[in-house]
């Protein structure tokens, strides 16, 4: 049988060895709160490479200081944030994977001792801040801050950015009605409500040539919310402004109850990938080989995007190939083992 997880994906210039993708996951670990790189950053997403992840993507990586989710998250905003950036890309490299960063601003859901910023002064819940209504300036000022930041991702030798549309932070937050009051040209109907990530993608690519990501929330679990129509609308939006794949999870937009099952998200992934026709990322509960072998088999989604799977065994791939009888080749120091 052909293995569809171990098989190769190119997308653009860039090609990944397998299907299997490092899900963004803050780690709150830059201890200075100035947005830096830690040693721990660089054991972390290195040994997921040895571990044989075709795709490493670092965690929601900050534009701006006040785009922060909290003061320990990894910052971009800088020129001085690229040597420590460079220096996990190197060691993601040295074991044949790919690196991706993602890119994000969280808007209302910054939970900082600082002044926050959103779409409308609307704050997540009660122990949430209030956030400041972004001004059309404030609005360019983080486009310019977007594209910087691709600037800097470039220079740190990142194969592949992602841009953070999903989870209720600043992006998604002017997709959603549920978020979005203004009554400018970037509120309203949903052509306006995608304007800014338009103009955010649309800077970016100025800039930036390879392979570029968007992760969305396919359901957003409140009826006065975005539809799938709405997020189909989106998605061909996206393909039009030459976006390669959707990263496509759920949640995080207003507080809801979510009773999440082995694989719950998949199928939002597959209706945009039909729907929009363009390739997408499955998340969510996705925890064994076969699981992952039948999503790409089934041609539900073209990348396997892990997360606790991975924070649990940094080997994952180790254990689906055995799982589905498929050899893969080890790091060279641990031939003995595998």
């Amino acid at each position: 049988m052909k293995h569809q997880l171990f098989s190769p994906y190119t997308i653009k210039n860039v090609t990944l060895k397998n299907r299997i993708v490092m899900s963004p996951m803050c780690m709150y670990s830059s201890h200075n709160q100035d947005g830096h790189v830690q040693p721990f950053h660089l054991a972390h997403y290195e040994s997921r490479a040895a571990g044989q992840v075709g795709l490493v993507m670092i965690e929601a990586t900050s534009v701006l200081p006040e785009g922060r989710i909290s003061h320990e998250d990894l910052g971009i905003w800088s020129d001085d944030h690229v040597e420590g950036l460079t220096q996990i890309t190197e060691g993601i490299h040295r074991h044949g994977a790919k690196a991706a960063i993602q890119l994000a601003h969280a808007g209302r859901k910054a939970n900082l001792r600082d002044e926050i910023f959103a779409p409308s002064a609307k704050a997540f819940n009660s122990s949430f801040k209030v956030p400041t209504e972004m001004t059309q300036e404030d609005i360019q000022n983080t486009i310019t801050a977007f594209r910087e930041g691709a600037i800097r991702a470039q220079k740190a030798g990142f194969d592949i950015i992602e841009l953070h549309g999903a989870h209720g932070y600043l992006i998604n937050q002017f997709l959603s009605p549920l978020t979005n009051s203004r009554t400018d040209e970037y509120g309203g109907s949903k052509e306006n409500r995608y304007r800014f990530l338009r103009e955010v993608i649309s800077s970016v690519r100025d800039v930036w040539k390879g392979p570029l990501f968007v992760r969305i929330s396919g359901e957003e679990y409140d009826e006065d919310g975005n539809t799938m129509e709405d997020f189909i609308y989106f998605s061909k939006e996206m393909k039009n402004q030459d976006v390669d794949l959707i990263d496509v999870s759920s949640g995080g937009v207003v507080p809801a109850a979510i009773e999440p099952y082995p694989g719950y998200q998949i199928k939002y992934a597959e209706q945009v990938k039909e729907g929009a026709d363009i390739d997408t990322g499955a998340v969510g509960l996705i925890t064994s080989g076969i699981q992952a072998e039948e999503i790409l088999q089934n041609e539900r989604a073209d990348l396997i995007f892990l997360a606790r799977a991975l924070l649990r065994n940094p080997y994952w791939p180790k254990q689906a190939a055995d799982e589905l009888g498929y050899e893969l080749e080890g790091p060279r120091q641990y031939t003995r083992a595998w």
